[in-house]
């Protein structure tokens, strides 16, 4: 199971100006190193959590179905699925109708039953399913995971000589688990 972002999120759910306000900077000289530091903490959230903070295009690339009826997506919440592709042994993709799909969207993670499976016959990647996660705009984000992205970027920087841009999230900030709890993935 592979999951790749296809299309990436156009917006960050903190912006450069909150992040500057939270950390009282009025000047712009450290800016790109701010908005590395949104895209780092909103990566690690995701990461970790399994959501996808803002919409984006996603392809989940299987090499054959899971045994159960079940397909877990990897992240929540989805809000379309646009194709499901079974390749041929010439590596020829069948397009699959999406009228037969159930989604649970918000799931954690998402989960689709599809009635008609038929068998890839392409041994590696046989199957693809092109979907769209993500919460719809910035104001539909939980407001503790704006919170965790803006309190991560904020530590992040608070130690930015001590680690390299590169090298982050080196740290995590005291009750950053707490406050994302809830949205953490859960296995029995």
């Amino acid at each position: 199971m592979t999951l790749i972002e296809t299309d990436p999120p156009l917006a960050e759910p903190v912006t450069l100006a909150d992040l500057k306000a939270h950390l009282r900077i009025d000047t712009n000289d450290e800016d790109a190193l701010l908005e590395s530091l949104i895209r780092v903490a909103r990566a690690h959230l995701e990461a970790v959590t399994g959501t996808a903070l803002m919409s984006r295009g996603l392809r989940l690339v299987l090499d054959d179905w899971p045994d159960g009826p079940v397909i877990q997506l990897g992240k929540t919440p989805v809000q379309s699925v646009e194709a499901i592709r079974v390749y041929d042994i010439d590596g020829l993709p069948r397009e699959l109708a999406l009228s037969g799909l159930l989604l649970d969207a918000t799931a954690h993670p998402a989960r689709l039953a599809i009635k008609d499976r038929p068998r890839p016959k392409q041994p590696i990647n046989g199957i693809e399913i092109e979907f769209t996660a993500g919460f719809g705009a910035t104001n539909e984000i939980p407001p503790e995971l704006v919170r965790a992205v803006l309190i991560h970027a904020a530590y992040l920087y608070e130690f930015r000589g001590a680690v390299s841009p590169d090298m982050q999230p080196a740290a995590i900030p005291t009750g950053y688990d707490r406050l994302i709890a809830p949205w953490l993935r859960r296995a029995l």
